[in-house]
């Protein structure tokens, strides 16, 4: 379990939006800290993003879907 303060992630990639109204964003960011270190997941995140900004992960273990084109 991470600890209650998060884990810093770096966005290094915007792969698009997602949910019913394009309300989320899906983005590819580099864990910076912890157990995950160096690691790369997909996330969903909600508001404005943009490429080098550093979010806050309250968990490090769960990924987003990836996004299909229909």
């Amino acid at each position: 379990m991470e600890d209650e303060n998060g884990v810093p992630a770096e966005v290094i990639e915007i792969i698009g939006v997602t949910g019913m109204h394009g309300e989320a964003t899906q983005i590819k960011c580099r864990i910076l800290e912890g157990s995950n270190k160096g690691r790369i997941i997909t996330r969903n995140c909600m508001g404005p993003i943009k490429l080098g900004d550093v979010l806050i992960l309250l968990e490090t273990a769960r990924e987003a879907k990836k996004l299909t084109s229909r």
